[in-house]
């Protein structure tokens, strides 16, 4: 115990920072918010960090109120034991969250609860005693970390008190279930004369009724909790919809109401938001504060959200037109730096330092290099849009994530029969764009990629999988011109082999393109030229006004002074994957290298890709929230801009006051320090430590110099029929490609559905 407590410590200092006080002299006007009394919207822990640590253990307790706003309020979910005393579980079953079933195997019973049969392991059925010296926690939700389980004591209500949260908060939820086995959560709470408890929720009327006397003389404020729609309120045996219908009634014994987010904000079977209903108008006229519950950064919910938690938080609370008066949240540093950071825009900063750079657009939005990806992009604040250049067979260059077309195209359905494998450039089979001409590539539809479509089922909005159109090089420079965004960069990949094998000048073809659009002339708009091929760099030595940079698609855990002085030859800036920073091991973060550090003493910008919003991508240690992520990378690393593709996250951290570590304000977004989390774990729970990334090697910097671009004949140049047999350096597969063909056709009719 004790060297968990001195873990954890570590973890509370080092991880995260106490809230500053704010300067009296530079105090902010109080905002204006459109709750019932117009204060800001209360965040609500359910269970404490209950997102990272076990329901309600000492962990998410004391983590919560070290990263969250002030003015947090703790939730307990009260259960009773057999002796009459108060513990903290979500669930009047202790199987699903704690070590019960294998410490009492046999003892599984059944009882009756509002009308239905439940079977499990019942608080009821155990004295205080048997729980406390017996029984340990575990997380209840499979997709959270399981490396704390078994480790952590069940906590009595007196227990949460003790860490004496700004305020707390008691929801009962089985009062009626308990009262038929001759207990009563009313006692209970006079026995505690409900001292130190804030708020009491409960879906029982005929409770909060019973405690309405004792709970005004304490100053405690009753709320009603609303269950799902169809189901029976005990107490009056109507559905909770009927009771909705009268909210004026539900004011003479209550303060106000818990909904289920989705009473405000419901979803269609889409997975999009439909309009509010006027359930929090309603319940403000009739004098009643309304509380939504049900989020979680874990939790896939609306695709109107792009897979970002503060973005739901935001339409809860900072819509225009209401908000609700608290939010009950499982991520409760999510939901502070939401209502605290990222509402009232009128109030936020300038932009960051950090460029926030483009990954095909916005292409968690829109299908990537689309005109409306790269729209969206420039809606969304982004610095620096991008241009991947591709080619087609008769020399169109145009943007597009890959020279392959079948993973964010619909290629495969209508040129299946060109499907090559070329090992120069991939290991897999693909269907290239430089073996059609841009009229075959302008009839084919442009598919949005979803990247954990395979390993997780994340869907990124379909209902604009096939929106927009390809976006050709010289469209994509007017666009950028036309739109006055801060800067562009041009990707170029593959030079090589274009020019050696199918003629094509790719370097010539951007040079040509950028000298057309004057930006080679000016400094207004800034111009980033990317390739992993240093040779591809060197050729823009003689355009100063361009910033080249070093794509390192490999991890590495350092940089010596040879590797750097190589990239110094062609380059001014690095691409780095997020490993070569912060290195992950089952999804925590385990260390962190110092390659930022030597880039930078070397005088080279980093820029670190590519991050994305979906939780299954982010590691336990940013609270699976892509803008904690952000806040490492920015402000803990010190990165000079972000690969992203989800723009809008990142340019709403970097404008909010809330990302400068160096203001003096009540809250801000602290960048995880890597390995803290993990060392909380047992020893022998924690996952086996890798070997560290490698060094980069100057070699690997240095490309040979690029070929001459080939003469290729005319009739393979200008473009063949549709069925021409693959040209020269197109190896076709030797054998039967039939069965890797159907695989591929069945992946794109998949992606296309």
């Amino acid at each position: 115990m004790l060297r968990f407590l001195i873990f954890f410590s570590l973890l509370i200092h080092t991880c995260v920072a106490a809230p500053k006080k704010p300067a009296a002299a530079a105090a902010a006007p109080a905002k204006k918010w459109l709750t019932l009394n117009g204060q800001e919207p209360a965040v609500v822990a359910r269970g404490g960090f209950s997102g990272l640590f076990p329901e309600s253990s000492a962990s998410a307790n004391d983590l919560a109120l070290s990263t969250s706003s002030p003015g947090l309020t703790m939730l307990c979910n009260l259960q009773l034991t057999k002796d009459g005393v108060g513990i903290c579980l979500s669930d009047i079953r202790l199987d699903n969250a704690t070590t019960i079933a294998t410490l009492f195997p046999k003892a599984q019973k059944t009882y009756k609860v509002n009308g239905q049969d439940l079977k499990g392991w019942f608080s009821l059925d155990y004295s205080a005693d048997t729980i406390f010296s017996n029984v340990s926690l575990v997380q209840n939700i499979f997709s959270r970390p399981s490396i704390f389980d078994g480790q952590m004591p069940i906590s009595a209500v007196e227990d949460v008190l003790g860490t004496k949260p700004p305020k707390f908060w008691l929801s009962v939820q089985y009062d009626a279930f308990y009262m038929e086995h001759k207990l009563s959560a009313a006692e209970y709470l006079r026995s505690l004369t409900f001292r130190g408890i804030s708020v009491i929720s409960s879906p029982e009327i005929g409770f909060l009724k019973s405690i309405g006397m004792d709970a005004g003389r304490a100053k405690t404020k009753l709320i009603f909790e609303f269950k799902d729609p169809e189901a029976i309120e005990p107490t009056t045996n109507k559905k909770y919809s009927e009771i909705q219908k009268d909210l004026a009634a539900i004011k003479a014994f209550a303060a106000g109401v818990l909904v289920p987010k989705d009473y405000i904000w419901p979803i269609d079977s889409a997975k999009y938001l439909k309009p509010a209903i006027t359930f929090v108008a309603d319940a403000h006229k009739a004098g009643l504060e309304v509380y939504a519950s049900g989020f979680a950064n874990d939790l896939r919910t609306s695709y109107n959200y792009s897979y970002d938690p503060s973005a739901e938080y935001l339409q809860f609370v900072d819509n225009g037109q209401f908000s609700v008066d608290g939010v009950i949240t499982d991520f409760p540093p999510t939901a502070s730096q939401a209502i605290t950071c990222f509402s009232q825009k009128d109030n936020m900063a300038k932009p960051g330092h950090a460029l926030v750079i483009t990954h095909n657009g916005a292409s968690g939005d829109y299908p990537g290099c689309t005109d409306l990806a790269y729209q969206k992009a420039i809606d969304d604040g982004a610095d620096v849009i991008d241009c991947s250049v591709q080619m087609s067979k008769d020399g169109t260059a145009f943007c597009h994530d890959s020279a392959d077309l079948t993973a964010s195209t619909n290629a495969m359905t209508t040129f299946m029969s060109r499907a090559i494998s070329i090992p120069e450039i991939q290991p897999t089979n693909g269907i290239f764009s430089f073996d059609l001409t841009w009229a075959e590539i302008q009839s084919l539809k442009p598919q949005i990629q979803s990247p954990f479509l395979t390993s997780g089922g994340f869907q990124r909005n379909p209902a604009n999988k096939n929106a927009g159109k390809f976006t050709t090089l010289v469209d994509f420079l007017e666009i950028s011109k036309a739109k006055a965004v801060n800067g562009i960069l041009i990707n170029i990949e593959n030079a090589a082999y274009l020019a050696s094998k199918k003629g094509l000048g790719i370097v010539d073809v951007v040079k040509t393109s950028l000298t057309n659009s004057t930006l080679d002339k000016q400094v207004t708009q800034k111009v980033l030229i990317q390739s992993s091929d240093s040779s591809v760099l060197s050729s823009f030595e003689a355009v100063p006004p361009f910033t080249r940079v070093l794509s390192i698609d490999k991890e590495i855990g350092d940089a010596p002074k040879p590797s750097i002085e190589e990239i110094k030859k062609h380059a001014e800036a690095v691409n780095l994957k997020r490993s070569s920073l912060v290195t992950i091991s089952q999804s925590f973060a385990t260390g962190k290298t110092n390659v930022v550090e030597e880039m930078h003493k070397g005088n080279i910008s980093v820029y670190v890709s590519v991050l994305r919003n979906e939780y299954i991508s982010i590691a336990f240690d940013y609270f699976s929230d892509p803008t904690v992520e952000l806040a490492t990378f920015i402000a803990g690393s010190g990165v000079d801009g972000v690969v992203t593709e989800f723009p809008a996250t990142a340019t709403r951290y970097l404008r909010s006051p809330c990302s400068d570590l160096n203001k003096d304000q009540p809250y801000a977004i602290l960048p995880a320090e890597a390995g803290a989390l993990l060392s909380v774990a047992a020893k022998e729970a924690q996952p086996p430590t890798g070997a560290p990334n490698p060094p980069l090697d100057a070699k690997d910097v240095i490309d040979p110099p690029l070929p001459p671009v080939a003469n290729i004949a005319a009739s393979n140049a200008s473009g063949g029929p549709p069925n021409s047999p693959p040209v020269s350096g197109a190896v076709a597969t030797a054998g039967n490609l039939s069965l890797s063909l159907l695989a591929m056709l069945a992946v794109g009719l998949f992606c296309a559905a």
